[in-house]
């Protein structure tokens, strides 16, 4: 294998997105938690979702930082190492991205500042309709970005000028392009799915340590029930997005599947470790007939086989297969631990086994790594396009880019993800072995105590208030004694 110019800002790419995306991951279905919160406590004046919503939102603040500070780097990328790509596509991608700061990022940023500092500070219908536009956001956000991905995957609503470049001649059929609601919706269920894991672990971890019991309750009941509909949801929407990859993406599939020989009744390839120079597959563990009837929902079905696709137009199959089987495999495991968990909470057992809320424990970083497997497989099984069947990758790089530009410049976004994830995780971490109980009272101490800060002038608090989402570490811990 080659290493140049091409293959290294593949490699930079996918390590900025990879951790990119989980911080979407987690954050879209955290805020729309956060939202249900403060919803329910104005509703019920229950004091526990209120106690609930002030920790999570420690979290997000935390969370959507860290987006925010990764999510920068990747303009820079388009410019410095796909420069080609971004000059001919500049007419399509560069209005949908546009979109996403106009509708989502301004809405997401404005009401979060209201959302962590006002409270106190305007009507609670206002803090609860804050929560609700901050969730709103980030659902905008997976909107256009997720429309600039399926426009990649299947162009549509352009025509192509002499020199090369994209026009657009439809704003509607470039934003709904064939793939589009099948990607949006299974991505975004993705991530509601990652976080309610998330959410149901730390529940779970609480109430095996017999800390923050009425919280801990919350938390396993409401994140059991969304999941419990959720997960099926999620796997019904991506049979479905199967469906469609196989009508337009018919190569991708094949990867997926370890598909060499186009044909009818074609098995399900359970495991294989597959050959790309041989055109076969070796070790191979599949069920006769069952690949036709869940990718065609026919048993006589008929999958066409990567053997049907030119050596130069494939991707790389062990990489899609794999990432693919690992997304799948996850789902199936999350379904079992859902279910297991409700039946459990029918019984009236759930709070009591200790073996399932470990297990519980041990699961939260399933949907991040879902996320990153079905990331993985959309991408890869791209290749070797950036505009599916119409840009190459290798036509998209910047043509002056040398190797050695390429690696110095990946290692400086690896020490710097280092740095900046690794923080972040010790804070979350941090924020998490508090507790949702002492966050709450530190976060009403600092916005009710002393009253000597609440006579302040209004200026001197609206300065004080600007230097972060968390103003010193008395928010996050409670005074020591």
């Amino acid at each position: 294998m080659d290493v140049d110019a091409v293959l290294l800002s593949r490699f930079q790419f996918a390590w900025v997105v990879a951790f990119h995306i989980l911080l979407p991951a987690f954050t879209v279905g955290l805020s729309c938690f956060i939202a249900t919160l403060e919803f329910n406590w104005w509703v019920t004046k229950r004091d526990v979702y209120r106690r609930l919503s002030a920790f999570w939102l420690k979290v997000f603040a935390v969370s959507f930082g860290m987006g925010v500070v990764s999510g920068i780097v990747m303009p820079f990328q388009f410019g410095t190492n796909w420069s080609r790509f971004s000059d001919l596509t500049a007419n399509v991608v560069g209005p949908l991205m546009g979109y996403e700061v106009l509708t989502a990022f301004f809405l997401e940023s404005a009401f979060l500042g209201v959302l962590l500092f006002g409270r106190k500070l305007v009507p609670q219908w206002a803090h609860v309709m804050s929560a609700c536009f901050v969730a709103a956001g980030t659902i905008i956000s997976s909107f256009w970005i997720l429309a600039v991905n399926s426009w990649m995957q299947t162009p549509a609503g352009y025509t192509r000028l002499p020199d090369g470049r994209f026009e657009v001649t439809s704003f509607f059929d470039a934003i709904f392009t064939p793939s589009f609601p099948y990607r949006l919706g299974h991505t975004v269920s993705a991530f509601l799915v990652t976080a309610g894991f998330v959410i149901l672990g730390v529940g779970a971890m609480y109430m095996l340590q017999k800390r923050a019991q009425e919280e801990s309750r919350v938390m396993l009941k409401m994140s059991l029930i969304f999941l419990i509909i959720m997960v099926p949801v999620q796997m019904v929407i991506g049979d479905s997005h199967g469906l469609n990859t196989l009508k337009h993406q018919p190569a991708k599939l094949a990867a997926m599947e370890g598909l060499w020989e186009s044909g009818t009744r074609v098995p399900a390839n359970l495991f294989s470790i597959p050959d790309q120079e041989a055109e076969r597959n070796r070790f191979e563990i599949s069920i006769p007939v069952l690949g036709s009837l869940y990718l065609t929902h026919d048993p006589n079905g008929y999958v066409r086989g990567l053997k049907d696709f030119p050596r130069e137009d494939r991707p790389n199959v062990a990489v899609v297969f794999f990432a693919f089987h690992i997304m799948v495999g996850i789902a199936l495991l999350m379904f079992a631990m859902v279910l297991s968990g409700i039946v459990l909470f029918a019984r009236g057992k759930l709070e009591t086994s200790t073996r399932w809320l470990r297990c519980a424990t041990w699961c939260m970083p399933l949907g991040f790594i879902a996320v990153i497997a079905g990331w993985t497989t959309t991408e890869a099984g791209r290749q070797p396009w950036t505009v599916y069947g119409l840009l190459r990758t290798r036509d998209s790089v910047t043509p002056s880019l040398t190797a050695a530009d390429v690696g110095l410049s990946w290692l400086l976004y690896v020490l710097a993800y280092l740095v900046i994830f690794g923080a972040g995780f010790i804070l979350l971490r941090r924020i998490v072995r508090v507790g949702p109980a002492e966050v709450s009272h530190a976060h009403e101490s600092a916005q009710l105590e002393p009253k000597s800060r609440a006579a302040r002038p209004l200026s001197a608090v609206s300065a004080g208030s600007g230097a972060g989402a968390v103003e010193s570490s008395d928010d996050i811990v409670p005074p020591r004694a």
